[in-house]
C-alpha cells in the first residue's frame, strides 16, 4: 500500500483532552481526527467535509513521536465577547478578561504516515507537501500555534499479522495481544484514551486506549497486525 510519509512540527502544540475544562490539558500527540483536519487544511477541504474526505473508511493514518514529549503551562487571556462588545473592560457583572492556565507541548514534532484510497486526493496531498504549500494555515491544535512540515517519502507498506515487532508509531492497545507488550529498560511508557473516529457533526464514534513512549522510542509488542514498510519501519494504522 502506497503511503505518504511527512513530518510536522512547531514551537508549541495543544491537543485538548476531552475531559478537561477549566485548566485545559493536552495529549502528547495529535489524535486521528485532528490529523485528518491537518490533511484537510493542506488540500483545502472545508471544515464540514474533511472528516468525510479523510474518513477512517478510506484513509489510514499513523502517528510517530519524533521529539521527546515536553510540556509547559502558560496563562491565556480569554476576552468576554458576550453582550455585543469586545473591548477588554469590566462591564456590569461580567469580567472582561479571564486568564486560563493552559498546558502546551514544547517543540513538538511528529512523523505522519498517510494512505488514501482516492488517487486524486492522495496525489494532491503528495503534491502540496512536496511543494511545501497548503490551502489553509496549518497549526498544531490551536490557530495561534503555527506548524511547519516537510516531505519525507512515499513508501510501500504491507500488512503482517501475529508478529512481535518494534512499532515506531503510537500503538492502539486493541491490536496488542494480552500481555504482549515488552517493557524495556530506559523507556517511559504512557497510556492515553483518545478519540479515533468522529462524524462530521463532531460526534465521537469510537475511543481507543493508546500506548506510546514519551521519548519517541519504538515499542516492542506482539500484535495481531501491523504494517511493515520497505524501509523496515513497523507502524500501527488507525
Amino acid at each position: 500500500m502506497k503511503t505518504l510519509v511527512f513530518d510536522i512540527y512547531g514551537d508549541f502544540g495543544h491537543f485538548k483532552k476531552f475531559y478537561t475544562t477549566s485548566s485545559p490539558l493536552t495529549f502528547a500527540f495529535p489524535p486521528p481526527p485532528t490529523v485528518r483536519g491537518m490533511l484537510g487544511a493542506i488540500v483545502g477541504c472545508d471544515k464540514s467535509e474533511y472528516l468525510d474526505i479523510f474518513s477512517h473508511k478510506i484513509c489510514k493514518i499513523a502517528v510517530r513521536i519524533l521529539n521527546p514529549v515536553k510540556k509547559t503551562r502558560m496563562g491565556l487571556n480569554h476576552i468576554n465577547t458576550k453582550g455585543n462588545y469586545w473591548v477588554p473592560i469590566k462591564k456590569g457583572s461580567h469580567e472582561a478578561r479571564t486568564q486560563i492556565r493552559t498546558e502546551f507541548l514544547k517543540d513538538p514534532s511528529y512523523r505522519l504516515y498517510v494512505a488514501h484510497e482516492d488517487d486524486e486526493t492522495f496525489n494532491k496531498l503528495i503534491r502540496n507537501i512536496r511543494q511545501h504549500k497548503t490551502v489553509f494555515t496549518l497549526s498544531l491544535g490551536l490557530s495561534e500555534l503555527l506548524a511547519d512540515f516537510k516531505y519525507v517519502d512515499v513508501l510501500d507498506f504491507r500488512e503482517i499479522r501475529d508478529v512481535e515487532k518494534k512499532i515506531v508509531s503510537v500503538v492502539p492497545l486493541n491490536i496488542v495481544h494480552k500481555y504482549g507488550t515488552t517493557f524495556e529498560e530506559g523507556k517511559k511508557y504512557f497510556k492515553e484514551k483518545i478519540a479515533v473516529e468522529m462524524t462530521p457533526e463532531r460526534i465521537v464514534e469510537r475511543y481507543e486506549d493508546i500506548l506510546y513512549e514519551v521519548q519517541g522510542k519504538p515499542i516492542k509488542a506482539r500484535v495481531k497486525s501491523c504494517w511493515e514498510g520497505e524501509n523496515g519501519d513497523h507502524i500501527a494504522f488507525f
